[in-house]
């Protein structure tokens, strides 16, 4: 991604987060971008998909920079729960990040298909391996309750009713609890120090 798509796609993220909608005037983009409409359009060839494009980048990006935060742990608990908690900080470090996942992430498949990817297979994983406790037939469920309490944890911290510690760390602990982790155990696991989340030189200057 050049330098001008990359600007592109910042300001579209930014006009999409604050504005709702999934079309963007190329002149008002421009203006959010401090780009010329040629140059636009040198580098949209689509105008009308930039949406999908965006959402296609902003999902990609996300569950990279989760991929290489929770690399170096083995334990699924902990992968859940550190992939809950860095999504709900990413909200306060990045809150046009955050409007837009908020938005969007019930209504467009593309930004919640990170949940069906490494949570899903962390619950399977610590099912089989005895880790967490429910019926094999509920990793669907569990999954989209977990996307669904993350998306409104995101939205008490960017509302300003909690914030990011409060709102990851009770979100990830309530998920453990519902898979089987002990109380004292899912406290501990959820209280954890965590690193940043990584950036992937996409939105990180949005």
């Amino acid at each position: 991604m050049n330098t001008a798509t990359l600007r592109i796609q910042q300001a579209a993220l930014r006009l999409f987060a604050e504005n709702g909608g999934t079309s963007v005037a190329v002149s008002e983009l421009a203006k959010e971008a401090g780009l010329s409409r040629g140059t636009i359009y040198n580098n949209l060839d689509d105008p009308t998909a930039l949406f999908e494009s965006v959402c296609q980048t902003v999902a990609q990006e996300f569950g990279d920079s989760i991929a290489a935060a929770t690399r170096d742990m083995s334990d699924p608990a902990e992968k859940v729960s550190a992939a809950v908690r860095l999504c709900v900080r990413r909200v306060h470090e990045d809150p046009h990040w955050g409007r837009f996942i908020a938005r969007y992430a019930m209504l467009e498949p593309t930004l919640g298909s990170f949940w069906g990817k490494m949570p899903a297979e962390e619950l399977r994983r610590g099912l089989i391996s005895g880790r967490f406790n429910f019926h094999r037939d509920q990793v669907a469920s569990i999954t989209a309750s977990a996307g669904g309490a993350t998306f409104g944890a995101m939205t008490l911290v960017l509302d300003g009713h909690r914030t990011w510690r409060q709102a990851g760390s009770d979100t990830a602990e309530i998920i453990l609890r519902g898979v089987g982790i002990e109380r004292a155990e899912a406290r501990d696991i959820t209280q954890m120090e965590l690193d940043p989340l990584p950036r992937m030189a996409v939105f990180d200057a949005a």
